[in-house]
Order: structure tokens, then C-alpha cells, then sequence
């Protein structure tokens, strides 16, 4: 006999009541809240109209066709694109990536022929703070790496380097406006360029910064705009864009648009086939079939908030943010590294002070933790140079932390008070074998430092083992509340 369907949605109620809130201000990481309650039931109304609705053919569903056309043809106008730029609704940053990538190795393989007589791969060059999807990529589509170091004092990678990292073989260079880890603007005008010089395209990942940096304060994106601050197309070298709506354009996972200049470029993304016997395929993303409630949701969303809504809410977040960054400042044994962007807000244990009044900041996201916020701990990185990255607590802000920043000050200067002067928190080898079988405590920072510890093959290993362990239905037990 099946279940009720009370009794079934009161189950999910109960499971989805052991994740973290989404909204309120509390998680500064993975989500991006919007605060404005309507906006949520828009897009849940929006997606449950096109739940029957298969986009692999916007042939005949002229519904998908149109929804991506707009929400293109909206995007490309907040980059600064005009009528050369074209692109693609995908599922994510990381499919937007991907395809950029595989965009540029077909291009690269097509102007040889085909055919590479000395059988070596095309190159990737990109900042080591790159986001890991390009690595991705990489590994997918075969492309070597070459990655640039970075400044550790401020985040940036030195144009220069970039440039002189480029080869002959190099199918594509990676700029972020801005990168993850540190939340600061590569030089991307400046990468753009040298590489048009050298006949190389140049993607710059916005997957964070596309629908907030276009409209933070103090910052002119126009053509006044001096070349290092320049990143989007009106940079006569970048070539393609990546951009999230699930991200600050406050639509629901998962939506994002890459862009291209020139539509030989869009069109070396596409999968088309004849070769069996079925129905002829083409496809302009990874993804079949798929969904079109994302779209239909990123549509609504983009519709309903337009150029003023979001700018509204970016200058929310940059007032958030501000307030933010002016009480790091004031914490004693914390400092941002560099100069951030916009939201991204990158803190390690301030390496001018003695360590008797450090703070650690693995230490320091559990202690936030148990007063009520998530932070985002990142293990310190080796660079190819030998160079050291410093781990590092990451805050996302958005506008819904507005709402919350006293208690989030509060809260940051309370852990900070709490465990300023001990140790760094050390690897603890043990751990792995624990947590492979227990599960994640519920200090996280004993977990980051081993992962630190390990090198990089390691680390892959037990990452690994730790999600598939998570999702395992003979391994993982039941904690949600369900039976």
C-alpha cells in the first residue's frame, strides 16, 4: 500500500528540518538569500508550471526556447555584450565551465585540422584559484594544466605570469572576477590583452561575481572604467563568460548562462549527431533531457527583480558587507587577506601578531558555529612555486545578512575571543578511520587540518571514501528524523 501524501510531505518536512536554514542570514556559504519571501514563491510557482516540460527539444517546446532566449539576451546586456554575443542556459557554473572549455579545445583542434601531429594535448592556463570545475574540465575533455601562482599576501595573480605561462599548445586562459577562495578581481583586462596579442581566448569565470560586481558601489564597469578594473565584455580580449542566476541572480540551483563572443564559438559547445538510428540529437550543453523548472524560475526571478531590483539588493549586500569587513578589522588576531571585490570575504590568523594572540580559523569556524553561524573553512594550499596560501575562514554576504550583522558580529567576535592564543589546530591521523565509519563530528576543525596534512592524491582518496560513505545505503545510517 503506498503512503499518504501528507504522510509523505510531513516525512520530507522532517528530513529537510536537519539541514542548515537556508534563509535568515545564517549560512555564509552555498546559499544566497535574497530575503524577500515573495521572490521564493515566484520561482516555486514559476517551476511548478513547467514540470512536464523536457528541454532537450526547444523545437517543440517553444516555451524553452523562449525562456532561454531572454534570459540570454538579458544577461549579455548586463556583461556589456551586443549583438555578437550569444550563449547557453546550463545547469550550473560548472557545466558553464565545462562547456567554455570544450568550447575552446574544439576551436583550438579545428584550426589544426583535427589532428595534432606531435599527439600532445592542448593547455589550460589559469590562476591556481581557479575554481576546481576547470580542473573538471580538464580532466573530462583531456587539456593539460598549467597553473599560475598567486600572491599570498593578496590573492591576485600577476598578469605577467599568466601571460608568460602561455604556449603555442594553449587552447584557453582563466581569469575570475572575482575567485572564490579570496573574493579578489584577477587582472583580467590586462590577461586579455596579451593573450588577444597571442591569439588565445580568454574566459573570465563570473560564476559568483556576474549579477553582483556590475552594480556594487564605487565601481564603474562602464567606458570610463580604468583597464585594471575592467572584466566583463566590454574587455576587447575576453572571448566568453560564465554567470549564475542560482547564485547572486537569486534563482533557485540550478541556472547559469555562458556567454561567447562570436557564434562559431557558442557553436563549438554543441553535441550533434545522425550516427544511430533513432531521432537526430543535438544538444547545446552536456545535459539531454532536462529540466526546465530552473529556467522557468530563473525567467520569473530576472523579470520580477530587473536592473533596479538588483541593484537594491547588491547595495543591501555591500552595506552588509561593509559592516562586516569594519568588524574583522577591529578583531584582534584576524585580518582579510587582500583587498576583496565585493561580498567574499577571505580571514586568516593574522601572521603580524604573535601566536599567543592569534586566532585559528579553523578554530574559529566551529566557535562561530556554536553561536548560530556557518562559516566556510579552507585548508592552506601549497602552490606550484613552493609558496604557501594561509587556511583561511570564507563568508559569503549577502542581502539577507543585512538583517542579521549585529548578531553575526557579535557572534564573530565572540569565537574570536574564545579560542584567540591556542594552538593551531594540528592534523590528527586517527581521524580518517573514525570518520569513514562514525561520520563528521561535530568539530570540524581537527578534520580540515588532516585533510591539510595530506597531499593531494591522499586527500582525493578520502574525500572520496567520506561522500560516497555519506550516501551509501548500506553504510550511512538514518540521523534525519526519518525511520
Amino acid at each position: 500500500m503506498t503512503d499518504d501524501p501528507a504522510d509523505i510531505l510531513a516525512e520530507l518536512s522532517r528530513i529537510r528540518h536537519a539541514d542548515p536554514p537556508t534563509h535568515g542570514g545564517r549560512v555564509l556559504s552555498y546559499v544566497y538569500d535574497h530575503g524577500r519571501p515573495e521572490l521564493d514563491a515566484l520561482a516555486a510557482e514559476a517551476a511548478a508550471m513547467f514540470l512536464p516540460v523536457n528541454g532537450l527539444d526547444p523545437t517543440t517546446f517553444a516555451s524553452v526556447a523562449r525562456l532561454e532566449r531572454d534570459l540570454v539576451r538579458f544577461t549579455r546586456s548586463v556583461l556589456h555584450g551586443d549583438g555578437e554575443v550569444a550563449g547557453s542556459v546550463t545547469s550550473g557554473g560548472t557545466e558553464s565551465c565545462l562547456l567554455a572549455v570544450k568550447s575552446a579545445r574544439d576551436c583550438w583542434l579545428a584550426a589544426r585540422g583535427e589532428t595534432d601531429a606531435s599527439g600532445e594535448r592542448p593547455e589550460l592556463v589559469l590562476p591556481t584559484t581557479a575554481h576546481p570545475a576547470f580542473r573538471k574540465a580538464a580532466q573530462y575533455l583531456g587539456l593539460t594544466l598549467a597553473e599560475v601562482p598567486v600572491d599570498p599576501r593578496t590573492g591576485i595573480v600577476a598578469a605577467d605570469d599568466v601571460l608568460a605561462a602561455i604556449t603555442p599548445r594553449t587552447a584557453l586562459v582563466v581569469v575570475s572576477a572575482p575567485n572564490y577562495p579570496f573574493g579578489t578581481i584577477d587582472p583580467v583586462a590586462r590577461v586579455a590583452a596579451g593573450a588577444q596579442q597571442r591569439g588565445v581566448p580568454v574566459h573570465v569565470d563570473a560564476c559568483i561575481g556576474g549579477w553582483l560586481l556590475p552594480w556594487w558601489p564605487e565601481r564603474d564597469t562602464g567606458d570610463n572604467t580604468d583597464d585594471h578594473e575592467r572584466w566583463d565584455f566590454a574587455v576587447e580580449g575576453v572571448t566568453s563568460i560564465s554567470t549564475d542566476l542560482h547564485k547572486y541572480g537569486y534563482a533557485p540551483k540550478g541556472a547559469s548562462v555562458v556567454l561567447y563572443r562570436g557564434r562559431e564559438r557558442h557553436r563549438a559547445q554543441y553535441y550533434a549527431t545522425t550516427g544511430w538510428p533513432g531521432y537526430p540529437v543535438v544538444n547545446p550543453t552536456v545535459l539531454g533531457s532536462r529540466s526546465a523548472t530552473a529556467n522557468a524560475a530563473a525567467w520569473a526571478i530576472v523579470r520580477a527583480l530587473g536592473t533596479a531590483g538588483y541593484a537594491e539588493l547588491v547595495a543591501r549586500t555591500a552595506a552588509a558587507t561593509g559592516a562586516v569587513r569594519r568588524a574583522l578589522d577591529g578583531i584582534s588576531g584576524l585580518t582579510v587577506v587582500g583587498a576583496p571585490a565585493a561580498a567574499l570575504l577571505a580571514v586568516q590568523a593574522d601572521p603580524d601578531r604573535a601566536p599567543a594572540h592569534q586566532v585559528d580559523p579553523f578554530a574559529w569556524v566551529d566557535a562561530v558555529r556554536r553561536r548560530g553561524f556557518l562559516l566556510q573553512a579552507q585548508p592552506a594550499f601549497t602552490q606550484p612555486d613552493g609558496t604557501t596560501l594561509p587556511r583561511t575562514a570564507h563568508l559569503t554576504i549577502t542581502p539577507a545578512t543585512e538583517s542579521v550583522t549585529r548578531e553575526l558580529v557579535a557572534a564573530l567576535r565572540e569565537g574570536a575571543d574564545e579560542v584567540r592564543g591556542r594552538p593551531a589546530t594540528g592534523p590528527q591521523p586517527d581521524l580518517v578511520a573514525e570518520v569513514l565509519t562514525r561520520g563528521l563530528p561535530a568539530e570540524m576543525a581537527p578534520v580540515l587540518s588532516t585533510l591539510e596534512a595530506m597531499d593531494g592524491e591522499q586527500a582525493r582518496t578520502v574525500l572520496t571514501a567520506l561522500l560516497a560513505s555519506v550516501i551509501d545505503p548500506d553504510v550511512a545510517e538514518d540521523t534525519d528524523g526519518g525511520d
